[in-house]
């Protein structure tokens, strides 16, 4: 499944768990990808590597980034409440 299959089924599952899919980014390479103004809300993005990546203005809320690189990521209006950042 590619990444924009991977976002489509999260938004769903946003709109009801029964259906959709979680996303999950657990130790994805992420490195310099434009998920600007993306729905992560509560998506597992632990150990990611976001090095570089353009979250500006995406919904990270209740994410899970624990050990997620983030070098360079620019989280500039991005919503980073409850976000794991163990």
């Amino acid at each position: 499944m590619n990444l924009k299959e991977i976002l489509e089924n999260h938004v769903i599952w946003l709109n009801d768990e029964n259906l959709g899919s979680r996303a999950n980014l657990h130790g994805a390479d992420l490195h310099g990808a434009d998920l600007s103004g993306v729905n992560l809300s509560r998506a597992d993005l632990s150990g990611a590597d976001l090095h570089g990546v353009n979250l500006h203005g995406a919904d990270l809320s209740g994410a899970d980034l624990s050990g997620a690189y983030l070098h360079g990521a620019d989280l500039h209006g991005a919503d980073l409440s409850g976000v794991n950042l163990s």
